[in-house]
């Protein structure tokens, strides 16, 4: 309320416009509970607990070994994730989520293991509906190839044991659960379609129904019902085998939505639903900033096919492309690709206050994403895309005209001192500097394209030299020091930007070539 009186005050004395900007809620303890190490423990001991209580359901006796390979497995575990992806393992929200859908699928596992001790018709067909792939399969959609191979090897490993109630190990499950969990995470390698979570289904189901005969899960045993009663629980095992393999992928396809709510995890699927172009924004873009939308288009190329290149989310860095300049719907006639020829808005304006109105992009682009509600990523790559460069043409303008101011000085024999002397500082963008690597992509990239659209003669040896200078002089401003990205990295993003910049310019240039060699002129 305080807040509220004095922006009201300093609107009324026209020094604010009144108007208080969005800013990301961060909370001391949403922060405190996703990554303190307390929560982590406690959570770590609630997890082991959960897998004690799973061994110990239907009145089985846990003895001393049993619990030791639990704790062991249940270690191992943790050292694969703390060495193997250590952003996980610091973050207590992906933890929970990844133990708990491997818990989850144990319990049903030992569920039907303990169905499967009764000798009627139900207990031969338990053991044939165990959801063998239904962690690597959610864990892989949500988090990536890394977790979903931990889920495959650690769940059926675990589950291995528990079949036989951690007194040995199930070879015939181990094998089962390995091979099918690893064609689960082949085909759900880079998710972009729901579809293929059905086609990753069908493949499992088939590879489970052909295990399953190969390792004698299935005999041609006798039960009596009627008639010729082996062919007919074959084939209703058979079926319920499938049926385990499509059914898990339906199941998990529909709770992708909840758990990414939930966990606040974003699939590619969902990604690639933010990258309608119809987008409210992109609509506005597109009528009120045409250049703008354009050049965000051509972005979104280059940006995909560089991420491509590294370890780096392509359809994170396109729709990150597509709403990074949405800041530019504020004076986007300020901005070189919306202006008309001749009308030059900057002409009337000093550089410091042009650099003010082109700076102020990225705020407004901000304070839209957060007004749209658009995803947390984006905002992100909306605030570090410039990261703190230099907006040089003003500097460099600026830097004349105060060349200017002191030759003119000693003329009227004004003191040098009394002259401000231009700060680059004064210049830069607001930050902060790039944190991931698809905020580096799309700023690279971003420069990229604007340099290369200015350019007069576009050829193949200008547009590498120009994309290397722009690198070379971001690494020496420090750019990317805040960002998980090598120079190795770097120079395979120059490199795929050149490649594309070149397929899409090497038309004009092979036209012109040709044009001159004909003597021909359009």
């Amino acid at each position: 309320m305080v807040k509220y009186l004095e922006q009201r005050q300093l609107a009324a004395r026209g020094l604010t416009c009144g108007k208080i900007r969005r800013r990301v809620k961060e909370t001391r303890l949403g922060s405190f509970l996703e990554t303190h190490w307390i929560i982590r423990s406690l959570l770590l001991v609630i997890i082991l607990a959960a897998l004690v209580g799973i061994m110990m359901l239907g009145d089985t006796v846990v003895g001393t070994q049993q619990l030791v390979i639990a704790l062991l497995l249940f270690v191992a575990a943790l050292f694969q994730l703390w060495i193997g992806d250590h952003d996980i393992f610091c973050s207590n929200r992906r933890l929970t989520l990844i133990f708990g859908t491997l818990l989850l699928q144990l319990l049903i596992v030992k569920v039907l293991v303990l169905g499967s001790n009764t000798e009627d018709f139900s207990g031969k067909i338990a053991p044939l509906l165990v959801p063998y792939t239904f962690a690597p399969l959610t864990l892989s959609a949500l988090l990536g190839k890394k977790e979903g191979f931990f889920a495959l090897f650690f769940g059926g490993l675990w589950g291995a044991f528990l079949v036989d109630h951690f007194t040995s190990i199930n070879i015939p499950f181990l094998i089962i659960s390995q091979i099918t969990g690893l064609i689960a995470v082949i085909v759900t390698f880079q998710l972009r379609r729901r579809s293929r979570l059905i086609r990753a289904g069908i493949y499992v189901g088939i590879a489970t129904l052909i295990l399953s005969i190969l390792f004698g899960e299935m005999p041609l045993s006798s039960l009596p019902l009627s008639g010729d009663t082996n062919w007919l629980l074959f084939l209703l095992q058979g079926a319920a085998v499938f049926t385990s393999g499509l059914g898990t992928s339906v199941i998990v396809s529909g709770l992708l939505p909840i758990l990414e709510y939930l966990f606040r995890v974003t699939t590619d699927i969902s990604w690639l639903e933010m990258a309608d172009l119809n987008h409210p924004l992109l609509r506005r873009l597109s009528m009120e900033a045409s250049g703008t939308y354009q050049h965000s288009l051509s972005m979104a190329t280059l940006a995909e096919a560089a991420a491509e290149a590294i370890d780096a989310n392509p359809t994170i860095c396109r729709v990150g492309a597509y709403f990074h300049d949405i800041g530019k719907l504020v004076k986007s006639e300020y901005f070189t690709e919306n202006m008309r020829s001749g009308d030059n808005p900057h002409q009337d304006l000093t550089p410091t206050m042009s650099t003010l109105i082109i700076a102020a992009h990225v705020k407004e682009g901000v304070d839209l994403a957060l007004k749209n509600k658009l995803h947390g990523r984006i905002i992100d790559i909306i605030r570090q895309h410039h990261g703190t460069t230099v907006i040089d043409f003003f500097f460099q303008r600026a830097r004349q005209q105060e060349e200017d101011i002191r030759t003119g000085g000693k003329i009227m024999n004004i003191r040098l001192e009394d002259i401000p002397a231009v700060s680059m500082d004064q210049f830069r963008y607001p930050g902060p500097k790039p944190s991931t690597k698809e905020a580096a992509i799309i700023g690279l990239a971003d420069a990229a394209e604007s340099a290369t659209r200015s350019l007069e003669r576009p050829t193949p040896q200008r547009i590498e030299d120009l994309i290397h200078t722009l690198l070379k002089e971001r690494l020496h401003d420090n750019q990317y020091d805040e960002c998980p990205i090598t120079i190795g990295e770097l120079h395979k993003i120059a490199d795929s930007l050149v490649s594309t910049l070149l397929g899409m310019f090497h038309t004009r240039i092979a036209y012109k070539k040709e044009a001159t060699a004909k003597g021909e002129s359009h």
